[in-house]
């Protein structure tokens, strides 16, 4: 088993019938570690007389690494391909403890908590008759394992909605393709936009140096508005309301009725909300048969493209916004659509509401 090294040679492997036996046994077992599979995978290939750049790439791995543990093995026998006694100080949780931790992060905290600490988490392996561990500690084994419980990312199950896709792809074909002649909107509300006036002024940007905003604010109630959006022209029509029902919105409607010409038919797409659902508006709808619903399916009101044009208002007006007075918002909203309006664009839109292709 043992053989004498050279300078530029590879150290020789002889593997006695049992041994090459037990190395057989180690890397065909599934309860073998992949460290321990490995090691016998090296010294089996070496023992069958190939080269360490031949292991190496037939393995994955360095040619030091090869060459590592086929000198282990020839001078230490299987007892060579052991892990070596590491120096410091040994470890005081083993891995019980780890696997306790381990069980309690991934399990739903204790009522009335909704998220693990890492607090918690030692204090219920030390109540489970393990040995106290600190919280830091339970920190840095959570961390090298990537397992993050006090992190908490939201999803939403849409319901299985048997026509979803079909009005998907209603909603994207009259974006798509508009019927001519037509009047094509996109109508949503946009509810309890909170003004808001910081108790300091901010600073402006300077060189290395980010725009700094205090953190102190004083409220002065909420606006609400419902806006409709010309999907042909990108231009925005929109009105401060007081309530957000179904009269509301169906008189908001009937500004738009009157101010389109009679002869024109009226394209909209709505989403589920109950103000656009209701009764009185299916009435309303129904007594003005020149206008035609698109409804987008359940949690997909993404697919209304008015939502990109709030998407722009909160990033350009109202998320940074310093606003004195509501009525200093609503001045401020005002101005921002005006605006908006001397430079408009359709949006670009490409999707079809057809499911995605994945490779």
């Amino acid at each position: 088993m043992q053989g004498e090294q050279r300078v530029g040679t590879a150290v020789p492997v002889l593997l006695p019938r049992e041994v090459r036996k037990r190395l057989i046994r180690t890397v065909s077992s599934l309860k073998s570690e992949v460290r321990e599979v490995l090691r016998a995978q090296i010294v089996l290939a070496a023992a069958d007389g190939q080269t360490n750049g031949a292991i190496a790439r037939e393995l994955g791995v360095s040619v030091n690494t090869v060459r590592k543990w086929r000198s282990r093995f020839a001078f230490g026998g299987l007892e060579g391909l052991r892990d070596a006694r590491r120096p410091g100080r040994p470890r005081v949780y083993g891995p019980h403890v780890r696997v306790a931790i381990v069980a309690m992060a991934t399990s739903m905290p204790p009522y009335p908590e909704a998220t693990w600490s890492h607090r918690s988490i030692a204090e219920g392996v030390a109540g489970s008759c393990f040995a106290p561990i600190s919280a830091s500690q339970v920190g840095r084994i959570l961390a090298n394992l990537d397992l993050k419980p006090h992190k908490v990312r939201g999803w939403l199950t849409r319901r299985a909605t048997p026509d979803f896709w079909a009005r998907a792809a209603a909603v994207c074909a009259l974006y798509r393709d508009p019927p001519e002649a037509a009047v094509v909107l996109s109508i949503d509300e946009k509810t309890a936009i909170a003004a808001r006036s910081r108790r300091y002024p901010g600073r402006p940007a300077a060189p290395a140096q980010v725009v700094r905003q205090e953190f102190e604010y004083r409220r002065h109630g909420t606006v609400s508005l419902v806006a409709a959006l010309d999907v042909t022209s990108g231009e925005v029509l929109f009105e401060v309301i007081t309530r957000n029902d179904a009269v509301t919105f169906t008189a908001f409607l009937d500004q738009l009725d009157r101010a389109i010409a009679p002869d024109r038919e009226i394209h909209v797409v709505l989403d589920n909300g109950s103000s656009h659902t209701a009764k009185h508006t299916r009435a309303w709808l129904a007594e003005h048969p020149r206008w035609h619903v698109r409804w987008t399916p359940p949690h997909a009101s993404w697919l209304n493209q008015i939502e990109l044009f709030f998407s722009a208002l909160a990033r350009r007006v109202l998320r940074h916004g310093d606003f004195a007075s509501r009525d200093d918002l609503i001045d401020k909203l005002q101005s921002y659509v005006i605006r908006h309006n001397t430079t408009a664009k359709p949006y670009r839109w490409t999707y079809e509401g057809i499911p995605l292709k994945t490779a």
